[in-house]
Formats: structure tokens, sequence, C-alpha cells
């Protein structure tokens, strides 16, 4: 074996709650597990201000203090935290490879996938610059910061209808932006936005900017087809225009849904490909919390003790 060249029984690809509740289960099982953090070290969190939704923090957590704490937890039972992304994999045999950074190659029994999902943006500068300061991703995660508040969300599809209809039950006001004349959305859930006398849908309307210097203030929109524009005043903004699996070097590997995400055999973590597992956002389309996440890393670390016992790996 080659200097470049490393055999784990354990490889955690990615650092988000998933990767690190992993790492902590199998390092406790002294399965020695490896952690590389990937492009974005502790996920989506690092970018998330307040979180209260997560039990443990009765005053809530900043998100990137949270993901340090998940991290020296993993540590302090001897998972090696390693900075570095993982560039390629091989599933064709056992041990499976792994290049990291497209130069060091590791060789490992069983491995753990928790590389997560990134939101889908629109591009604006201001929604860049303001985001964790009333712009975000997530209404489940953040709308409680903007409770009595108006505020404002985009997007047409099943799961802007159903943000829309959740901060409608905590803000005064929801503006639901739409650039078509029409929903998404399937029948019942357009039904639900529509028959909310707390959401007013915006047809046919685009934003341009975010407004605000420290934090949120307002939006501004523009009307696709008479091109006016207007402004609105709102406390928050939400984007609502889909999630993008970190899934695609296991493209024709793995398999995946129409959306890239990575399907796991039903109560499990267990994918096509035996000691393979995959946790957290990138193979949950439907809850993406910091909680669920972890939940499925737990799960994936005992499914992976399970395997190198069964297959006398330990």
């Amino acid at each position: 074996m080659s200097e470049k060249t490393e055999k784990v029984k354990v490889l955690i690809i990615g650092s988000g709650p998933a990767g690190y509740t992993a790492a902590i289960y199998a390092s406790r099982a002294g399965l020695s597990p490896v952690l590389y953090t990937g492009s974005q070290p502790g996920g989506q969190l690092t970018i998330t201000n307040d979180v209260e939704n997560y039990p443990g923090y009765p005053d809530g957590v900043m998100g990137p203090q949270m993901m340090e704490d998940f991290r020296k937890q993993a540590e302090r039972f001897g998972t090696e935290v390693r900075y570095g992304l993982v560039t390629g994999v091989d599933f064709s045999q056992r041990p499976y490879t792994a290049t990291i950074d497209e130069s060091k190659e590791i060789l490992a029994d069983t491995v753990i996938i928790s590389t997560g999902a990134s939101a889908k943006w629109l591009g604006l500068e201001s929604e860049t610059r303001l985001n964790g300061k009333g712009v975000s991703a997530c209404a489940v995660c953040d709308g409680f910061f903007f409770r009595g508040q108006e505020v404002a969300i985009v997007g047409g599809g099943d799961t802007a209808c159903e943000e829309a209809s959740y901060l409608a039950n905590i803000c005064s006001k929801v503006h639901m932006i739409v650039r078509r004349d029409e929903l998404r959305a399937s029948q019942i859930m357009q039904k639900r936005v529509m028959n909310n006398s707390k959401i007013e849908i915006l047809w046919n309307h685009e934003t341009k900017e975010v407004l605000g210097e420290e934090e949120v203030v307002g939006v501004r929109l523009v009307n696709n087809i008479t091109g006016i524009e207007k402004e609105l005043t709102v406390g928050g903004f939400f984007v609502a225009i889909g999630h993008e699996p970190n899934t695609d070097i296991f493209k024709g590997l793995l398999d995946m849904d129409d959306n890239g995400y990575i399907i796991t055999h039903p109560g499990t973590t267990k994918t096509n490909v035996p000691g393979v597992f995959a946790s957290g956002d990138a193979q949950d389309h439907v809850y993406r919390q910091a909680v669920t996440a972890a939940g499925t890393g737990c799960m994936a670390a005992l499914e992976a003790e399970r395997y190198l016992a069964a297959n006398e790996l330990t």
C-alpha cells in the first residue's frame, strides 16, 4: 500500500448533523471512523444564525457553534476529522475506494454518505448579503423569528405552498411571489394556499432586490408582463425554489430519484450497494431538518457496525 493509500473501517463523507452523529456512534463503537468535511465543513447550519428547534439547546444556539459542538463530541470519542473533499468513489469492489482532493486514496470497508443538499437561490447580491439576516431557505427553521410580521416567499411548487401555509400560521401576512400565472404545486396544496386569507399571491412577479442594509426591510419586485416595479415592506424573505442534493459523484453508482436524492431501503439508510449507507439531506427531500439528519446519521452508524460484524470485518 502506497503512502497515498490508506485503509479504514468506516469512511464518513460530509460533516453536517448526519455526518457528525454517525461519527459519534461509530467512534463509540470502536470503529475508528475517518470523516472528511467536504467543501463546507458543518454543512448548511454554518450559514444559519439562530437555531432554536434542536433539543438540548434551551436558549438556542448559533448554527456554526452547534456544528463545532458536534465536531468536538465526535473527536472526543476518536473520530479523525479531516478537511478535504471526496472527488471520486469506486463501489465496484470491496474495500471501496474514495479519492480525496483528486490525489489520495482511501480504502473503506463501509462508507456513510452525509453530503447534504444545497438550497437553490435566486442569485441576487442582496439575497447573499442578507442571508441569515432575514433571508432564509427554510421556513420551518426560521419562520418563528418573524412571528407577527409580514414576510415574502418565492416559489410556486409544493414546497413553497407548504412553507407559505406554515408561515401563515405565525406571521401576520405572507406575500407569495410567483413568476408565472399558475402554481406548479399539487391541487390540494394550491387550494390550501388560495383559500388562506393571510396569503396573497403575486402572479407574474419576480424579485429584483431584497432591501435592507443590516437586515431585511423589504423587497423590490417587477411584473413580468407590465414591467411595473413595486416594493413590499417585509421583515423576512424566504426562498422556496427547491434544493439540490450534493450527490453528483455518486451518479451511476447508487440508485437515485429524478432529483438526485439517494434512494435508501425503507426504514433504513441502506443503499443498493451493500456496506454503503446514505444519511441526512442527501437522501431526505421531505423533512430536511437538523434533528432528522442526526437521526439518520445514528441509523447509518448502527447499520455500518452490523454490516462489519456480519461480514467479519470488525
